[in-house]
């Protein structure tokens, strides 16, 4: 487990009001200096302290020690980050199913959000067969919860239209956004239905309907994105993505 400092300069650390210590973030996955999401993250830990006052005290955590029972429990949020596949699937289901059941604020982005529905289809639906085509690409094509994409996002910059009245919608304070991606795989529209009668809401779409962003009513805050926003603008200026989940860390943190 790996720390980053989020502090950078002579800026004191700040805390939201009331907290009586700096929130801690779980970044979770297999860190790689050529995965560019990854090289953005110090960027942007920094620019939350810098400009919004939102000081993280933020750990990394392999995929393959997120397996460990309580591997993320002591923390104010969990990020599960892109890079996949991730060394250990088991590591990155059992990072999200600890942050959907003890309330730990929850941030998905890329393979992050694809791992989210693996996980609430398998833990929660009863899919225990769910299947993601990069990890298991042998797989039953009934069992498939993410397939490849028919057009690879990979490098594509595309519109999100917002659901009103979702998290998603007070995140960015707009009902369409313009996202950057690096996927080649997306929802299997099969399974989907099935997923929100159990209670997840998919509040984000492109222009053609495909799902972008899944959220869980109910939970303290629980967003997953397919775009990666650690890629928008130079990392200077934290996405509302971002700021919301260190937001959420912080409520969580003074509790």
């Amino acid at each position: 487990m790996n720390s980053i400092s989020a502090a950078t300069g002579t800026l004191p650390p700040a805390r939201p009001a009331g907290a009586s210590r700096t929130p801690r973030i779980a970044l979770v996955g297999d860190r790689s200096p050529h995965v560019k999401s990854h090289v953005r993250v110090p960027l942007l830990l920094d620019a939350l302290a810098e400009r919004d006052g939102l000081v993280l005290d933020a750990y990394w955590i392999p995929s393959g020690d997120a397996v460990e029972p309580g591997a993320v429990s002591g923390f104010d949020a969990v990020w599960l980050l892109p890079g996949s596949p991730y060394a250990s699937e088991a590591g990155a289901l059992a990072a999200i199913r600890t942050a959907r059941e003890e309330g730990i604020p929850f941030l998905g982005t890329c393979a992050g959000f694809q791992h989210a529905l693996v996980e609430f289809a398998r833990n929660v639906c009863g899919l225990e067969r769910a299947a993601h085509a990069e990890n298991d690409p042998g797989a039953d094509p009934e069992d498939l919860l993410l397939a490849p994409l028919a057009c690879s996002l990979i490098g594509h910059e595309g519109a999100v239209r917002v659901t009103p009245g979702s998290l998603a919608e007070s995140v960015f304070g707009a009902e369409r956004t313009t996202e950057r991606y690096h996927c080649a795989y997306g929802p299997d529209g099969r399974h989907l239905d099935t997923l929100e009668r159990h209670g997840m809401r998919f509040t984000g779409a492109d222009d053609e309907g495909q799902i972008r962003i899944a959220e869980l009513p109910g939970h303290p805050f629980f967003l997953a994105t397919l775009f990666q926003p650690e890629l928008a603008g130079d990392g200077s200026r934290p996405h509302p993505v971002v700021r919301a989940l260190a937001r959420a860390a912080g409520v969580r943190a003074a509790r």
